[in-house]
């Protein structure tokens, strides 16, 4: 029952409506959205989308900037923050806000969350409410609801 809600995989998008623009599939797709929208594709601003995505995970500024140098790229601190925020600031990548700090994340699209409580280690995943859910909130809300996102907290069972 639960599978015919939630997929892990990052397909089609399961938690909004079709009018939103399609999930970006690679790394080259986010390349030509970027250029779309006008922004210059720098040679530090790719390291990042290229290390955001062949991570595919949550990461911070600083293990970014870690990552990267580790791997024999040159880019300063304030370089990974410059084109973090500007790509956050245009839609291409994700942040969410931690106690911890900012996570930079390499989806875009509507999709939700699953953090390990024992682990921290948080997970995308895509959540498809139920029509007759949905419908039931905005009766009670009064709001058309047109995309969602859900942060889920738990812990691995032992299977």
């Amino acid at each position: 029952m639960v599978d015919d809600f939630i997929s892990t995989a990052s397909l089609p998008i399961a938690n909004s409506k079709p009018t939103c623009d399609p999930p970006l599939q690679s790394v080259e797709d986010v390349y030509r959205r970027c250029r779309d929208l006008g922004m210059r594709l720098s040679r530090q601003r790719r390291m990042v989308l290229d290390l955001l995505w062949a991570e595919k995970t949550h990461l911070s500024a600083r293990d970014i900037f870690e990552k990267l140098n580790n791997l024999g790229r040159n880019i300063g601190h304030t370089s990974v923050y410059q084109n973090l925020e500007a790509l956050q600031s245009a839609g291409v990548i994700e942040f969410l806000d931690r106690a911890s700090g900012r996570l930079y994340g390499y989806r875009s699209d509507p999709h939700s969350h699953l953090t390990c409580l024992d682990s921290g280690a948080i997970h995308d995943i895509d959540v498809l409410l139920p029509e007759d859910l949905l419908h039931r909130i905005e009766v009670h809300t009064g709001y058309v609801i047109e995309s969602y996102t859900l942060h889920l907290c738990g812990r691995q069972t032992g299977t």
